[in-house]
């Protein structure tokens, strides 16, 4: 018996790619007996409430083809549906540095072929307030880049268009005041950026290294950026970022499973790129191994 899969697809994520790769992935499920159904994507959200839709059984895997925005789409359906369904991700989006990041091909036919032969892995998902993300939550700095930047201009310039206007923002920064209060430790200051995070990258710009990230481990890493007294340490703290050294006065960086942020509610944050607005006062945790997601069986 054919195994069933659910289809879903962003057709004007990154390039548009999958408008021309898609016979090619449809192709490949079906020669590994999967029956496919396919389901593409018409406006904001309407992956959220398609999933919203499913029932717990319906599918045996559903593989999401679009960029991290309609991952987080898809996997916020699960959530609030309390739907229990494998997942598999063809990253199509501009930057694709999570994917990247656990192994996941950039090469659609390629991440299509691996989904076939993957291993499956748990995940934990980040719950900020009552929405959710993948990988990250973030403000200040950087940040607006991914949804300042117009899609025709990421399409072309790809992670340049992140870094042109993460740069721009470094000429127009104005810090924030929030407070983090979590059982390790209470941070309250005036910040140019922060990211509560489950990954090895955030905006293209602030790197982790591998040894600090753990991506079911039910804990979050935790970036903030002081406002700096003066040019020279800001300098500092750029070069730190540019160095993956977080250890520079100015940066704070922690480990927690649950963080309470106090702010205002004009303050922007990005959920996985997205934008949200914020505030007054907004509980982060962690929802230790909510998602099973398919990766690369890499042997070692």
């Amino acid at each position: 018996m054919d195994k069933k899969m659910l289809l879903l697809v962003n057709p004007c994520s990154g390039k548009a790619k999958m408008r021309t790769e898609l016979l090619s992935v449809v192709q490949t499920f079906c020669d590994a007996d999967y029956d496919v159904t396919i389901y593409t994507t018409k406006e904001r959200a309407d992956a959220t409430k398609k999933v919203m839709t499913l029932k717990n059984g319906q599918f045996d895997l559903i593989v999401v083809c679009g960029g991290d925005g309609t991952l987080n789409e898809v996997i916020t359906g699960l959530m609030n549906a309390k739907i229990k369904c494998v997942l598999g991700y063809i990253p199509s989006g501009t930057l694709n540095e999570w994917s990247s990041s656990i192994n996941i091909s950039r090469s659609i036919k390629q991440a299509a072929k691996d989904i076939i032969n993957a291993k499956v892995i748990t995940l934990d998902i980040g719950k900020f307030g009552d929405k959710y993300f993948t990988y990250t939550a973030s403000f200040g700095a950087f940040t607006e880049a991914s949804y300042s930047a117009p899609q025709d201009i990421k399409n072309v310039l790809g992670q340049a268009a992140y870094l042109i206007e993460g740069i721009k923002s470094l000429t127009n920064i104005k810090p924030i005041h929030l407070k983090f209060e979590s059982t390790e430790k209470t941070v309250e200051g005036d910040f140019l950026f922060g990211a509560i995070s489950n990954s090895l990258s955030v905006g293209g710009v602030v790197k982790l290294d591998k040894a600090q990230v753990e991506l079911n481990d039910g804990i979050f890493e935790v970036v903030l950026i002081r406002k700096p007294d003066n040019l020279i340490q800001l300098q500092s703290v750029i070069d730190g970022i540019l160095r993956h050294d977080l250890n520079r006065e100015g940066i704070e960086f922690f480990h927690s499973n649950k963080i309470t942020v106090s702010m205002g509610k004009d303050v922007p944050w990005t959920l996985d790129g997205e934008y949200v607005e914020g505030a007054d006062t907004v509980l982060i945790e962690n929802i230790h191994s909510a998602i099973e997601l398919t990766v690369p069986d890499i042997k070692e």
